[in-house]
């Protein structure tokens, strides 16, 4: 069984978005992270100037679940309404968002950052999910090397999980992080080039199992 997609969630801090890249950068592929959120964008014929105006009158707890999300990547960029004068509220990306996952993983060849691919792509046998953690510690660290003091660090790392969680306990159901849905879990305190080595490693393994015990390997 070859492996097409890669998703990659991951608590805030722990590296996740970097990891992501340089896995991508290593395997020659697509990268769907800011051209993710550009094409839900497109998708819903969004009107970018609007996006102030139109956000007090989204649902302000739905429309805040989604652009804390992936806080510190480009979600935030997200525009609020459509060219046609409708609320771009949460419940309507979502929507977009599920067809636009299993639209880009269709073509294969990609790594998926966050918005909840995995979830949306678990019943492809062609993807591989990875959950990246670390110690709070750690994550205050690297939150810390992008100017923010301790304290405002440690409040991000705490409110942006809280916030992705309930992200996903509203739309998919389920306990963030949903250990059974991931092929790996992996700390990042080691550094991101090992991270990458193991999960580019792990793929390779699984990829030598027959496709019948594949779909069953959890790493």
């Amino acid at each position: 069984m070859q492996i097409r997609v890669i998703t990659v969630e991951r608590e805030y801090g722990s590296g996740g978005a970097m990891i992501a890249q340089r896995l991508a950068e290593h395997l020659g592929w697509k990268l769907w992270d800011r051209d993710l959120t550009e094409e839900i964008a497109r998708v819903a014929r969004v009107d970018h100037k609007a996006a102030q105006r139109c956000d007090e009158r989204c649902d302000p707890l739905l429309y805040r679940l989604f652009k804390v999300y992936a806080r510190g990547s480009y979600e935030r960029h997200l525009p609020v309404d459509s060219d046609s004068g409708g609320v771009f509220d949460t419940d309507r990306m979502v929507g977009i968002l599920r067809k636009v996952v299993a639209d880009v993983a269709s073509r294969g060849n990609c790594v998926i950052l966050g918005r909840g691919s995995p979830f949306i792509l678990q019943d492809r046998p062609d993807a591989f999910h990875v959950f990246v953690f670390a110690s709070a510690e750690e994550k205050i660290r690297r939150v810390m090397t992008l100017g923010k003091t301790e304290k405002e660090a440690a409040q991000l790392v705490e409110e942006i999980d809280a916030e992705r969680a309930a992200f996903i306990r509203r739309y998919f159901g389920k306990v963030w992080p949903h250990r059974p849905l991931y092929n790996l879990m992996i700390n990042s305190k080691f550094g991101d080039e090992l991270v990458v080595d193991t999960i580019l490693q792990s793929v390779v393994a699984l990829e030598k199992l027959p496709a019948s015990a594949a779909q069953s390997v959890k790493v």
